[in-house]
């Protein structure tokens, strides 16, 4: 079955945002945490719901901490942010040669709206789901099959891409194909051992997928 729809992760995927968060996570771990911590243990931080990450730095003030990782996140946002190279032509060629395409993002609506912006993506993609739209973040197929409900496509049709583990895993829970981009910041080991169908080294590889 050929690829129609195509679904994005966005940060470490589309954007570089990786050096916004870890200087978000760092501000925010030096007033919450009774310890530093290293560059390493908080790169375990990103891809999961960000509750769930500060949840393992101090558990009794989540919520305040994530006041401050979002100030801090928000304030510098656009110093640090950028689409990858490649990014913006081969979306815009997919979506001119016809494709669906869709983001799939565990982040809050506000900060993918900011990014989208400014890497000027914004207009490209028909559906995008954040975090507040599902009540199961990915790994759960629950977001996957969201997007696919508002492309009305098929998973059997899909690609899901990214960066993290729980991008392959809610592609594959959703039954999708997967795709994982070899600039993770985590290493592309990590997703290779989840054996996903495609592993791309640059955005452009899509279009030798695709035909395109």
């Amino acid at each position: 079955m050929s690829i129609r729809t195509i679904l994005f992760d966005l940060d470490g995927t589309l954007i570089d945002t990786n050096e916004l968060i870890i200087a978000s996570f760092t501000h925010t771990i030096e007033q919450y945490s009774d310890r530093s911590y290293e560059r390493e243990e908080i790169l375990d931080f990103i891809g999961p719901p960000l509750k769930e990450s500060l949840q393992k730095i101090n558990p009794a003030r989540v919520e305040e901490m994530v006041e401050t990782y979002r100030k801090h996140n928000i304030e510098n946002h656009n110093h640090f942010v950028k689409a990858y190279e490649g990014v913006v032509e081969t979306i815009e060629s997919l979506k001119a040669e016809g494709y669906k395409l869709g983001i799939v993002t565990t982040k809050m609506r506000n900060t993918v709206q900011m990014g989208l912006e400014l890497t000027k993506l914004d207009d490209l993609f028909e559906t995008v789901i954040t975090l507040d739209d599902v009540n199961n973040a990915k790994p759960h197929p629950e977001p996957i099959v969201k997007a696919l409900n508002n492309l009305d496509a098929q998973a059997s049709e899909a690609l899901m891409v990214g960066d993290n583990t729980h991008d392959i895993e809610a592609g594959q829970n959703a039954g999708t194909k997967t795709a994982g981009v070899a600039w993770t910041i985590k290493g592309r080991k990590i997703l290779d051992d989840l054996n996903p169908d495609y592993m791309l080294t640059n955005m452009r590889d899509l279009l030798k997928i695709t035909g395109g």
